[in-house]
């Protein structure tokens, strides 16, 4: 086990339960067993401590602190953007220590493929089938896992091998979206330098991929904030707030208000509201 201590501003819960990833479990104390690329981790959070166990200890501390966004300075992103439009002061402020999780590129692809007019539970049943089926197995404190597959086993794979997995018509998607990265038609390491515009897309130009699938990759596994998808619960925040209605005026207003950060500000829209109905 390792500790990373003085981390003032965390909300562990809300990050790893907000929506953005599918593959975890919390433990009865509190922690949460997560499965990334290449290990499983354990993580707790208490007294501005970070307790992380894993079955591969190599270089926990860097994978950890790029993974849970560590390094960012938040607190100034969030005073901006409570600064620009006083609606948000109230969910910013019950949204503080929510972090934007830096996921693999690959898995998240596919994840939000499989979430098109999805649940939550059944997105994560998918992918935990597609691990357990083509995925490498790892004991950690005697219970199995199984690492979500890697790149050359997953282009093996045809639409029936992910009908199995209750994809439904995602199948053909996730079929040619894994030609796609595989062949380098759509690289995934070209997105890191291009402009969030151009991404997105570039991203929209590969079948099974739209806007908010696309949104939802660039947020959470590139970290590029000025994408953001529009949901449900954000359009009731814009509907409640400031009488605003249809994606294009949603989109059109965070921009020109949070510009840079017009990511951020969504995700402080959909924890508020999320959070204000449970």
């Amino acid at each position: 086990m390792i500790t990373i201590k003085n981390i003032n501003n965390l909300d562990l819960d809300n990050t790893i339960t907000c929506g953005q990833i599918f593959r975890f479990q919390q433990e009865k104390d509190n922690s949460y067993t997560i499965i990334l690329s290449d290990r499983v981790i354990n993580i707790k959070y208490e007294n501005n401590t970070l307790y992380i166990d894993s079955n591969i200890l190599d270089n926990l501390e860097n994978i950890i602190r790029e993974y849970l966004d560590l390094d960012r300075d938040y607190i100034s992103i969030m005073n901006n953007i409570k600064n620009k439009d006083k609606n948000l002061i109230e969910c910013v402020n019950n949204s503080k220590g929510l972090k934007m999780i830096k996921q693999n590129p690959l898995e998240c692809i596919i994840s939000y493929i499989i979430s098109q007019n999805n649940s939550v539970r059944n997105i994560t049943k998918s992918l935990n089938l597609i691990s357990e089926y083509f995925g490498e197995k790892v004991i950690y404190k005697e219970n199995i896992y199984y690492l979500f597959p890697k790149l050359d086993k997953l282009i093996k794979l045809k639409e029936e091998d992910f009908r199995l997995c209750k994809v439904g018509f995602r199948d053909k998607y996730l079929v040619n979206i894994i030609k796609s990265i595989y062949n380098n038609e759509l690289d995934l390491d070209k997105i890191k330098e291009m402009d969030s515009n151009e991404a997105l897309e570039y991203l929209k130009s590969f079948k099974g991929i739209g806007t908010k699938v696309a949104s939802c990759i660039l947020l959470f596994s590139y970290q590029k904030f000025d994408v953001f998808p529009v949901d449900t619960w954000v359009k009731k925040f814009m509907k409640e707030y400031y009488n605003i209605e249809g994606e294009d005026n949603i989109r059109k207003y965070c921009k020109e208000t949070f510009n840079e950060y017009s990511g951020l500000a969504i995700q402080y829209m959909f924890n508020g509201m999320r959070n204000k109905e449970m």
